[in-house]
């Protein structure tokens, strides 16, 4: 199976502070893979440093087999990685359309304004409407079909429904369900552990800014009260 990313011996921090002692972390072709913890853990650090953008003290980070270690963010979305960040940061400034259109990289039967439409269809209605003019639900739904449109090969979602409403959870599960079927390949951190089982294939935990346990599904399952302890405050 394919590897598109690899995290070895990672270390980073911010200023004196390190967070990351050590990631491991290895994400195949084709597969849902969960990064969880507790808040402060080291979760948005490592996709930080997977994206380019924090430069880690230590240990690389490869892309599709390149070492692209220190790499600009820009270098990493070409190499086929699409983040959707956590606080979705669209742009304000931008109508739904020109968002969409901003970073899009064209792919023959890829990912197109009329297929996040589809995917979106509120978003269809608003496609005058300005970042700042969109629900939090809304804004999440661009942030996910922004990224789309660079056609990644990986697709990063941190904290993907955070603090949305019920029913614009639901819509993102059966979208993020539907990627899974077209072989999407995609690194989740979210808090909904009955949603994630519906669709992950691997997970890995992290403690103090190091990977304490990792397995497949049903090994997840199967240990998922004793693992518990490293998910809830």
């Amino acid at each position: 199976m394919t590897t598109l990313a690899k995290l070895t011996g990672l270390r980073a921090g911010y200023g004196n502070t390190e967070v990351l002692f050590g990631i491991d972390l290895d994400i195949a072709a084709g597969q849902v893979s969960t990064l969880m913890g507790r808040n402060g853990m080291g979760k948005t650090t490592t996709v930080r440093c997977l994206m380019g953008l924090l430069k880690p003290s230590a240990g690389t980070v490869h892309v599709t087999g390149q070492d692209m270690t220190g790499a600009p963010p820009f270098a990493i979305a070409q190499a086929g990685i699409g983040l959707v960040p956590e606080g979705r940061h669209v742009f304000p400034s931008l109508t739904v359309r020109e968002n969409l259109r901003a970073t899009a990289r064209a792919v023959a039967d890829g990912w197109s304004e009329d297929k996040v439409y589809d995917a979106f269809p509120r978003l269809a209605q608003r496609t005058g409407h300005y970042g700042f003019q969109l629900s939090g639900g809304e804004q999440q739904m661009l942030a996910i079909g922004r990224a789309l449109m660079t056609n990644p090969k990986l697709l990063v979602l941190d904290e993907a429904t955070e603090g949305l409403a019920p029913l614009i959870r639901a819509e993102i599960w059966d979208m993020l369900a539907r990627l899974k079927q077209e072989n999407l390949s995609i690194l989740l951190i979210d808090k909904n552990l009955d949603d994630l089982a519906r669709i992950s294939d691997r997970y890995f935990v992290l403690e103090k800014g190091e990977v304490v346990w990792t397995g497949d599904s049903s090994r997840f399952d199967a240990e998922r009260a004793h693992l518990e302890q490293f998910l809830h405050l």
